[in-house]
């Protein structure tokens, strides 16, 4: 039987490192369940892992590839769910939970489909335009999803960043793994990055055959550094060398923090988290960064430190928020209401992009495991102690079939109407649903903890190289010769 004073004995490094900054564990930490005690570490971690790269490998409809954006509610497919895919199969086959040969035959049948569905500017009957693909598509027929689904550019990054990750991966002879080859090089190609910027260079939002281009572009730090990368880093459709510098225009008005820890900041995770899936941004600096002494390694690490801070701090007094229960992202939520807490009303919202830091915070008390798992990389010391914690207090509400669950809010205790989830009455709200997105971060994010692997292999990629170069990025492993591993 595990009390609150036995957990930092099983997390020494995590309790130095609280102590380092001046927070006592002890005052900083919700007690412990009582009934489970946390699973051995490398144990936890592979458990999750393998049962996250499940959600894939179960939930993907095998004739096309495409993948629920939420899961077991009943769901359009998300392309960038699909870009999360196509990066998780490799990862099968590294850790022996899928054959090569049957990853690569997924992988096929992904690629094919996206390679022959139609693109056009019909209403309907169409899944992409010049390249890119609507952000949500039907399950089976893989078209547009509805009227209002728009051409996404972002998650259409996604999507090809996982294609590009295969073309990397399977590089044997195989007839299959060179058509595999192929068609990856055939769908980046032809992405029409030119026709979605502006004259500068900035890409727009998004685009619909009913509205057209939305009226702002992807400028300033947030999730679009892999857009930009690949964007800078085709060879055909590519836009102009001062894209970067456009994007990267306004990072000066996001700089955060405390003196000795400033950052750039974006509210939600998410945003320090996604471009570093598939880039190893690790001591290359761009011209932002240079000036600014570090990488954006170092900016997602501090990120994630103020996330755990701020739960320390924890300004809106929600229950059980602290050293090991944290994590403010978009995810779901459980209704959007207007209910007293505290002493005060509160907003409380389903689906939403939470976060802090800027002059953005919006924190209702919910909290999404996948913000965590996708720091895994950056700061191991607070993040896993903190997933283990959630596993062990909550397990039998958050933690199962494919891991955890999209997110949790131990502070909505009400007898409402809910979007979604369930209340468990004198313990907080639950979702019931998995997140496609979320669940790639997950597994992505814990194998480049583990082994680096996804970093490993993108660094091999051409294309990518190019797009950092041309963004200004230097240092690093982009010193080594393209040849090196």
């Amino acid at each position: 039987m595990i009390d609150s004073r036995d957990s930092y004995c099983l997390l020494p490094l995590a309790a130095l490192l609280l102590v380092a900054v001046g927070i006592s564990p002890a005052a900083a930490e919700p007690a412990l369940s009582t009934t489970q005690a946390p699973l051995d570490s490398t144990e936890f971690v592979e458990d999750l892992e393998h049962r996250t790269f499940n959600f894939f490998w179960e939930t993907a409809n095998p004739a096309n590839g495409l993948v629920p954006d939420r899961y077991p509610a009943p769901s359009f497919a998300s392309i960038s769910a699909v870009g999360f895919a196509l990066t998780a199969y490799p990862i099968g086959v590294e850790r022996g939970y899928v054959t090569r040969a049957a990853a690569r035959d997924r992988v096929l049948a992904t690629l094919r489909f996206f390679r022959d569905a139609p693109q056009g500017t019909a209403a309907k009957g169409m899944t992409g335009y010049k390249g890119f693909y609507y952000h949500f598509l039907d399950m089976g027929t893989g078209m547009r999803y509805s009227p209002r689904t728009e051409l996404s550019l972002m998650d259409t990054s996604l999507l090809i960043a996982g294609v590009l990750f295969c073309e990397s991966y399977f590089d044997g002879r195989d007839p299959a793994e060179v058509e595999l080859r192929k068609i990856a090089e055939e769908l980046y190609r032809r992405v029409d990055w030119e026709w979605a910027s502006r004259d500068d260079g900035e890409i727009a939002l998004g685009w619909s055959l009913e509205y057209g281009f939305h009226s702002r572009s992807w400028r300033g730090y947030n999730e679009a550094m892999i857009l930009y990368v690949l964007a800078l880093g085709s060879p055909a459709n590519s836009i102009p060398d001062t894209a970067w510098q456009s994007y990267v225009s306004t990072n000066q008005f996001h700089w955060d923090g405390p003196p000795d820890e400033r950052y750039l900041a974006f509210p939600p995770l998410f945003g320090h988290q996604f471009s570093h899936v598939w880039i190893d941004f690790r001591d290359i600096r761009d011209v932002f960064m240079r000036d600014k002494g570090m990488d954006y390694f170092e900016n997602s690490r501090r990120a994630t430190w103020a996330q755990m801070r701020y739960a320390i701090a924890n300004p809106m007094h929600w229950k059980n928020y602290g050293a090991l229960m944290w994590g403010i992202s978009a995810c779901d939520g459980p209704a959007d209401v207007h209910l007293p807490y505290d002493g005060e009303t509160r907003v409380f919202h389903s689906y939403a992009a939470r976060g802090l830091g800027g002059a953005q915070t919006y924190d209702d008390g919910t909290l999404a495991p996948s913000a965590l798992a996708g720091s895994m990389p950056f700061a191991p010391e607070i993040v896993l102690p903190a997933m283990e914690q959630i596993k062990a207090q909550y397990a039998e509400y958050v933690y199962s079939t494919y891991g955890f669950v999209d997110a949790f809010n131990p502070s909505f205790d009400y007898d409402v109407p809910l979007k979604g989830g369930r209340r468990i009455p004198g313990v907080g709200w639950f979702d019931t649903n998995y997140l496609g997105i979320d669940q790639g971060l997950t597994v992505t994010m814990i194998e480049n903890y583990r082994s680096g692997f996804i970093w490993r292999i993108m660094r091999r990629n051409p294309h990518v190289r190019r797009g950092l170069e041309r963004a200004g990025f230097k240092g690093g492993w982009l010193e080594i010769h393209p040849g090196v591993r």
